[in-house]
């Protein structure tokens, strides 16, 4: 995996050109994570939304907040979902006051509005996880590398790599694609404060697919760090099934 990590740009001009591992950037900063959760249960067939799911007993979102809440002690958690789940989110907090003050933001038209959102409860100098609320098994080890990676490059982006045969489509024919070229995405999306807010005050544009395209698009290039296979996305009903038996496999 090591092949895969990248440095930040040395792009003349950029105030980030100079990042590298030192003291100044392995000083212990604030920590915000911004929990986007915006789905809703269509795909899942319910009518509950999908952050809201039970699973081992609490809500997929419960889950995705907890692993967070303990990575750090001095964590911030900025929760950011549709106005109309507010009220899923308050019997959440309610019921499960394990989690620490959470703050409540409402989301935007797309994802990176509703990221932007969240990105105004950040001041000061801070390390920033953007994460899918989604992905409930994510583990205190992979924020902690994803945090320790961001003070030393900027950012940290999780990967995995790609098991099955892929193939690009061109119009009516196709192709098989080298999988050893790509890699699979995940989150905790993770950048320092002075990198994201900058690339945030960019207008919208379609092509920013998650939080690493819109800071690359001022020139960064992001870091990559290796994923876990578990920190699964849950989407469709199987990947709730599979999320339950992961559960059991860790406890």
């Amino acid at each position: 995996m090591n092949k895969s990590h990248v440095e930040l740009s040395r792009n003349p001009g950029n105030p980030f050109t100079s990042l590298h591992p030192g003291p100044f950037f392995m000083e212990s900063r604030k920590k915000i994570a911004i929990i986007v959760a915006g789905g809703s249960g269509t795909r899942m067939q319910n009518a509950v939304p999908k952050q809201f799911l039970e699973l081992a007993g609490k809500p997929v979102l419960y889950h995705s907040m907890a692993a967070f809440a303990g990575a750090y002690p001095d964590m911030q958690i900025v929760l950011v979902l549709p106005e109309a789940h507010f009220g899923y989110a308050d019997n959440l907090l309610q019921a499960f006051d394990s989690i620490p003050a959470v703050t409540i933001v409402k989301g935007g038209e797309t994802r990176f509005h509703s990221v932007k959102n969240g990105l105004q409860q950040v001041t000061g100098n801070a390390v920033v996880f953007v994460h899918d609320g989604v992905r409930p098994l994510v583990s205190t080890s992979l924020i902690h590398t994803c945090y320790e990676a961001t003070l030393s490059h900027g950012s940290a982006i999780p990967v995995i790599d790609m098991k099955d045969s892929i193939r690009e489509i061109t119009g009516n024919a196709n192709a098989a694609v080298d999988r050893d070229r790509f890699k699979i995405i995940q989150t905790p999306q993770t950048f320092l404060s002075e990198l994201i807010l900058p690339a945030f005050d960019l207008p919208y544009d379609p092509l920013f697919t998650d939080e690493a395209t819109v800071v690359e698009r001022l020139g960064h290039t992001v870091h990559l760090v290796a994923g876990e296979e578990a920190n699964i996305k849950i989407t469709k009903p199987l990947d709730l099934v599979v999320a339950a038996s992961l559960l059991k496999i860790s406890k």
